[in-house]
Order: structure tokens, then C-alpha cells, then sequence
């Protein structure tokens, strides 16, 4: 499936300003003026200027909140983004409801307490994120991620996914079945999305700490459904060597 870019032009926009530069210019400035989150329940609370407020808005990490404080302006990060500023980029620091610094190893088992399937759902958020996808949260379309070309605002998502772990020990349980699989490539279909399942084995080194990710390993596949007209004998036969089955 191609990009669908949202209006003629953007394309060259989003070639000009990559991602990879907006977070490279993100994590400078976090690590510049020493950012620290809070900690709040599933999540992290980061209180910016307008400068770093639009650096967020543009590297597509977290949301911003509304609050009552009208000379403060604060961004929620889900737990994969905030975890990916701490531990992957090393510039953002959490303090905890204690208001201690929380260091990655106490983080980890936070998050794990939370969300039971955080260290697959972050080995395939961190991934993607390396690969300079934009990833935000799929839970409309019933997948745990979707993944952008560029910034939202530029381009549709091409990518649902869904993070499995490798082998019947699956927390997710998703698509178990031909009926899930059928449902969940039918669902991504109507929106113009392929699906990706990111498949993470752990290699048997658990997940006592952040250290076991470098020892994880991920397989990725689309799954899209096939269509009956593309069996049919046509006139003008294989294009590029492709042979017809």
C-alpha cells in the first residue's frame, strides 16, 4: 500500500524535515533544560514551554492536557513514549509519588505492574520508533499501535499493528484463529490500512529488567487479504517476470 499523503506538496515537506531530525532536535532540548516527567498512574506528565511544546507536537510524542493553570502547559505520554525517552534517547527523567528520581529498572517494573504485556508492547513500540516511524496508539482501530510516515497532520497511517510474543505463551491471545484473523485484516482493510504484526521472542531471557530488550529479537509480517480477481487469466499476462499462479 502507498502513502496516502493528505494534500499535494506534503510529501516534499515531510522529505525536507524528516523525523529522525525532529527527535534528534527533541532529545537535545530535553537534555538541554534537564526535562523531568512526573509520574501519573499509567502514564507521564511533562510540564513545557511553548518551544518544547511544539518539538513534542512534531516528533508526535504524547498529547497535550488542558488544565486550570493557564500559564502551564503540560503533555501526557503514554508509557511506551515516556519509557523510549528515558531508557532509548536518555533524555527524560521520571520522579515518582515519592518525588524521587525513578531510575529505567524501577520504571520497568512499574510499567510492568500496569500493563502485564509492556516489555512486548515496548520492544515493538521502540523498534519502530528506531526505523523513524511515527507510532501512536491504535486503540480505535483495535490494534495497540499505528504507524505513520511522517506526522499525522501530513500523511494517513499505512500500518496496523498488533504486538505478539513469539510461541503459545501469547498474552495478547490474538489471532488465534482464522475467524480473529480474518475479522482483524477485514477491520484494517476498511480503513485503508494493511496490518503488521510484529512478532518479539524473548530468547529465553525473561523480563526481570530493561537489559533482557537487547536480547529480544523481532520478526515482522503483513497479512492482507487475498483477493479472487488476481487468480483470473487477464490478456496481458505476468508484469516483471512475475509468474501468475
Amino acid at each position: 500500500m502507498m502513502p496516502r499523503w493528505k494534500g499535494k506538496g506534503l510529501q516534499a515537506k515531510a522529505n525536507a524535515d524528516p523525523m529522525s531530525k525532529i527527535v534528534s532536535q527533541l532529545q537535545s532540548s530535553l537534555i538541554q533544560f534537564e526535562t523531568r516527567g512526573l509520574l501519573s498512574s499509567c502514564s507521564v506528565l511533562v510540564e513545557v514551554d511553548a518551544e518544547l511544546a511544539d518539538l513534542l507536537n512534531r516528533s508526535c510524542f504524547g498529547r497535550p492536557r488542558i488544565t486550570a493553570q493557564e500559564d502551564k502547559q503540560w503533555f501526557q505520554l503514554d508509557m511506551e513514549e515516556a519509557f523510549y525517552l528515558c531508557f532509548s534517547l536518555k533524555c527524560l527523567k521520571v520522579i515518582g509519588e515519592d518525588g524521587s528520581i525513578k531510575s529505567n529498572e524501577e520504571l520497568w517494573d512499574y510499567f510492568k505492574s500496569k500493563k502485564l504485556v509492556f516489555p512486548v508492547s515496548y520492544k515493538v513500540y521502540s523498534h519502530l520508533r528506531h526505523k523513524n516511524w511515527v507510532v501512536r496508539s491504535g486503540l480505535q482501530y483495535g490494534v495497540d499501535f499505528v504507524a505513520y510516515r511522517h506526522h499525522p497532520a501530513l500523511v494517513h497511517s499505512e500500518y496496523a499493528v498488533l504486538a505478539l510474543s513469539e510461541g503459545d505463551n501469547d498474552l495478547n491471545g490474538r489471532l488465534r484463529v482464522w475467524s480473529d484473523v480474518h475479522c482483524t485484516v477485514r477491520l484494517c482493510g476498511s480503513v485503508a490500512k494493511t496490518l503488521l504484526t510484529v512478532i518479539v521472542n524473548s530468547n529465553n531471557q525473561g523480563a526481570n529488567s530493561p537489559s533482557c530488550l537487547e536480547h529480544y529479537t523481532v520478526e515482522e509480517r503483513t497479512i492482507t487479504r487475498w483477493n479472487p480477481e488476481r487468480s483470473r487469466e487477464d490478456q496481458t499476462g505476468p508484469k516483471n517476470g512475475t509468474k501468475k499462479v
